[in-house]
């Protein structure tokens, strides 16, 4: 299951939640004002080995794995 994130209209408040493939906002509530609905909002996603798994992809992280930018 991909994690998504939403954006409450009553509140502001960003989250991300864990939800089934496709989710819409629909089943969601804000955890902050349990207000239904949020806006499921556009974002990026990082892959493991990225650039031949440096830290390239990280813009200027010098470990040698993302394991090693926490």
């Amino acid at each position: 299951m991909p994690i998504y994130e939403f954006k409450c209209d009553k509140c502001g408040h960003k989250f991300g939640k864990l939800c089934p493939m496709g989710e819409t906002g629909e089943n969601v509530k804000c955890p902050e004002c349990n207000q239904r609905y949020p806006q499921k909002l556009v974002s990026g996603f990082a892959a493991p080995g990225a650039n031949g798994g440096s830290g390239a992809s990280c813009g200027g992280c010098t470990a040698s794995s993302c394991a090693g930018c926490r």
